[in-house]
């Protein structure tokens, strides 16, 4: 059973390495197969005798029971020096413990190194040639010796002495046809090798084939990118390879020709010229590792020089072999330094899409995302001088405020200007606020992998911050100091010391600028100030500006005065607390009036203006200012209607004690509805103004104060917290845009325009009102001047009233007819067609006047009540 495995297993053999060729018939192929068992089977029979004369050292599996024993001699032919290699790898073969016959093993090793080389030529030259066996071979020998990556690659310090202790590295695991295809795949330039093996045996012989030794000593030319007799290039991207060579020695040239190639492409992209800085520090790093690559190929020179001298011509394969130097160790002594150079060109080729940051990235994905420790490693140290550049940028910007980045490569950048050579700038900002906004930008494309997302904006804040406290605060002697005591040098790979360095000096800095900001700047007591006079929190001063300015605002808006306003504002000032706060505040307080239009009142015009500068209007901006003015309006316009509602029912109240406690019962519902109504109004336009100053301006500004005083709170906080401020005030104070219940569209003032309904319609109520009151003061005049006439009338002796109107008071006809032309609903019966005579009837024309008054006052009073509610239900409907 054994012979017949043995047998099986050699046949198996011979079919595998024994192929046939293209022109044999079957005949031929079984004898040369035939030949090429028997050869086998005699080698193992002389195994076998070998096994059999030396039976007593199978048994031998210790150490300690071959000692003292005599030097093994496993064949007569054998010298004295073979005899001592075989001795010496006997300690080896027994440290193996899954092998049970080792010097069984040794002499098999020991027989098939003595047979002759000429034997085995002759046996490849009779077709007995492996397919591709040499390459499987070799790439399997390569995947059992995995390399170690080191240090230093591509450096001379890659080649240890002496030579025959080189640490084993990985060879290629292609087949040469592979090689071919992973470089074209890469579009790295091909090579070219005359690869025919179907050319006739008497031409292979004939063609001159350079020996080893020859192209070892044209391998350093070669690596160097330069032309040698048998290794020329015949283009920048192409080397040609002798034809006559046998498969492995074309499998090892394809290997060693791709560093060639590589650093020729390498070369021409350090030499070319790059419009950044970061693509240039990429480029001086690449011409480093090229520098360290050609020390490694002098190293590799000096010791192929020292082998080729030694080479002894008569010995097999010229004695290469014994010179410690062959191809098969060339390739792997430039093993590390192809993978370097391969990496490298990666690089090259995405540097010329990306720069800046995005270079950074790329080359960092190496580093952090790659499998391979050898590429970590490579990648890391390329960093260290890629990313100089960057950190220079980076420590200029975090100590001294400067962008210097002329080709556009940091995460920070100034906004191109446009084409009439200003910079676009938010509609909402004023222009400081621009320095501070519009100035620098954060390029989000930009920030390297090798910083977070809150790194980036930290150190964007840095700057942007010390750039304005330079320029828009004007304290660059601070900044100065700063740069000079914090300043450090910023480097690749130390991240705690940078990390470090980024927290001091985001804390320094925003502390700093936030402190200028309301000790320098009173920051915070302009937002307060803003609270109490646009935002009618100062009471006091609201109520004695607005009762000193009625009588001039009911006018109409083209006869206002602007020294008028004025001189009003200072007497409120003066007459209410505003008077004690800072000269600072009220200086930039002051009254103005808005576009006027046709049939305005000065109710509609006036407003209070609140003036600030530079920096104070980063944070109350343009817009913000708008906001305010809008909002003072809104709120003017409540008060106002507050102020006409107070005063109505305040003369109401005074009359019902008076005149009005006269009049018959007709008007006596008339008023009892009026001040109904008068006080359903006043109720509205109070929870109104409590709604809006105390649950959205006092809610808001609590927030904000909030916001402002947290530790470590930024300028671009406090941007953001008034601007939340001011949002929450319009939105939640009916301000605001809102979806209507009609169109579904959102309207920016739908619930702006239904509360300026309901004033006006409380406005129009209140004049009705007064409107009555009059009314009922003249009913109440006419009355008494009728009794004053009945009592003069019977003092004299006479009944009844008479005609006598030597009196100086009016007849009751002119009060009627004066009521009714000065009520815009009544009938202007001057012009009357059908004039009444003032004779018998003047009575009864007065009475009928008087009943047609009254009765247009009762309308145009329901009138007014009812849309008033109704209102007022659509708009609580519209808020739920």
């Amino acid at each position: 059973m054994g012979d017949q495995r043995v047998d099986n297993a050699l046949t198996a053999l011979v079919e595998i390495l024994v192929p046939a060729l293209d022109d044999e018939d079957a005949a031929s192929l079984d004898e040369r197969r035939d030949d090429a068992l028997a050869l086998a089977k005699d080698i193992l029979d002389t195994w076998v005798l070998i096994q059999s004369s030396q039976a007593y050292l199978l048994t031998c599996d210790k150490p300690s029971e071959i000692e003292g024993r005599p030097r093994l001699q496993l064949n007569r032919h054998q010298d004295t020096a073979k005899a001592d290699r075989v001795s010496n790898l006997l300690p080896r073969l027994l440290e193996q413990p899954v092998l049970n016959h080792k010097w069984a093993i040794l002499s098999l090793l020991n027989e098939l190194a003595d047979v002759e080389s000429d034997h085995l030529d002759a046996v490849a030259l009779n077709g007995h040639q492996p397919r591709d066996s040499s390459s499987h071979d070799n790439g399997s020998s390569q995947e059992q010796s995995r390399p170690r990556a080191s240090d230093n690659p591509i450096s001379a310090n890659a080649l240890p002495q002496p030579l025959n202790r080189l640490s084993r590295r990985s060879r290629e695991k292609a087949t040469p046809g592979d090689v071919g295809r992973r470089n074209q795949s890469r579009n790295e330039p091909a090579v070219n090798a005359s690869d025919n093996h179907g050319e006739d045996d008497s031409e292979v012989k004939n063609m001159e084939k350079p020996t080893e030794a020859t192209l070892l000593h044209d391998l350093p030319f070669t690596l160097q990118g330069l032309s040698s007799t048998h290794l020329p290039f015949s283009s920048r991207s192409t080397l040609d390879l002798p034809p006559s060579l046998p498969l492995p020695v074309i499998s090892l040239l394809h290997t060693l020709a791709e560093p060639s190639l590589l650093y020729r492409v390498l070369s021409d992209f350090v030499e070319s010229s790059d419009e950044g800085l970061v693509g240039q520090s990429l480029r001086s790093a690449i011409g480093m590792e090229l520098r360290s690559y050609l020390g490694l190929l002098a190293t590799l020179e000096g010791e192929i020089r020292r082998a080729i001298a030694t080479i002894n011509p008569d010995e097999p394969r010229g004695g290469v072999g014994k010179a410690g130097v062959t191809l098969k160790r060339c390739v792997v002594w430039t093993r590390d330094a192809t993978i370097g150079l391969r990496l490298m060109s990666l690089m090259a080729e995405e540097a010329k899409s990306r720069k800046g940051g995005q270079l950074i990235t790329m080359i960092h994905s190496f580093s952090s995302s790659h499998g391979d420790p050898f590429v970590a490693a490579f990648a890391e140290r390329m960093l260290t001088k890629v990313t100089r550049p960057f950190y220079d940028m980076l420590r200029q910007w975090i100590y001294n405020g400067e962008l210097s980045d002329p080709y556009h490569e940091f995460l920070v950048r100034e906004p191109s200007p446009t084409q009439d050579g200003s910079v676009p700038i938010d509609p909402r900002r004023a222009p400081a606020t621009s320095v501070w906004e519009d100035k620098y930008k954060m390029e989000e494309n930009m920030i390297p992998s090798i910083v977070t997302e809150d790194f980036a904006r930290k150190v964007f804040l840095i700057g942007k911050s010390l750039n304005f406290i330079r320029y828009s605060c004007g304290d660059s002697a601070w900044v100065e100091a700063y740069c000079k005591d914090a300043s450090r040098e910023l480097h690749y790979g130390d991240t705690a010391t940078l990390e470090t360095s980024i927290d001091e000096a985001y804390k320094t800095t925003m502390a700093r600028l936030i402190d200028l900001m309301d000790s320098k700047f009173q920051l915070f007591e302009h937002l307060r100030a803003l609270k109490k006079y646009l935002l009618l929190g100062q009471g006091d001063f609201i109520a004695l500006l607005m009762e000193s300015l009625a009588s001039n605002l009911d006018r109409p808006a083209g006869s206002q005065q602007r020294h008028t306003l004025t001189a009003q504002l200072e007497y409120a000032i003066r007459g209410s607390n505003a008077q004690y706060d800072s000269p600072e505040v009220l200086r930039r307080l002051d009254a103005r009036l808005l576009d006027l239009s046709h049939g305005e009142t000065g109710w509609d015009v006036f407003t209070l203006e609140y003036k600030v500068d530079a920096p104070v209007d980063v944070v109350i901006t343009a817009w913000a200012s708008k906001e305010y003015l809008v909002v003072f309006n809104f709120l003017w316009r409540i008060k106002r209607v507050e102020f006409a509602l107070g005063s109505t029912w305040r003369r109401c109240m005074t009359g019902a004690r008076g005149v009005l406690a006269t009049i018959d019962d007709s008007q006596s519902k008339d008023w009892k509805h009026a001040r109904c109504c008068i006080a359903e109004m006043i109720h509205f336009v109070n929870q109104l103004q409590y709604y809006i100053l105390f649950e959205v301006i006092e809610a808001s500004w609590d927030q904000l104060q909030a916001a402002i005083t947290r530790p470590g709170a930024t300028l671009d906080d406090l941007i953001e917290a008034h601007t939340a401020y001011l949002k929450a005030i319009t939105h939640k104070g009916l301000l605001g845009s809102a979806r209507s219940s009609v169109t579904g569209a959102r309207d920016d003032s739908f619930f702006t325009s239904q509360l300026h309904h309901i004033l006006k319609t409380m406005l129009a109520y209140k004049d009705v009102v007064d409107g009555l009151y009059s009314f009922s003061v003249a009913e109440f005049t006419r009355r008494q001047e009728q009794n004053a006439r009945l009592e003069t009338g019977t003092t004299k002796g006479r009944r009844g009233l008479t005609n006598d109107n030597d009196g100086h008071s009016p007849s009751p006809h002119l009060a009627a007819q004066k009521l009714l032309n000065s009520n815009p609903n009544g009938n202007n019966r001057a012009e009357s067609p059908f004039p009444i005579s003032t004779g018998a009837l003047a009575a009864t024309t007065a009475a009928d006047s008087t009943d047609a008054i009254l009765t247009a006052l009762r309308v145009r009073l329901g009138e007014l009540s009812r849309d008033f509610r109704t209102r007022v239900n659509v708009l609580l409907g519209d808020l739920m």
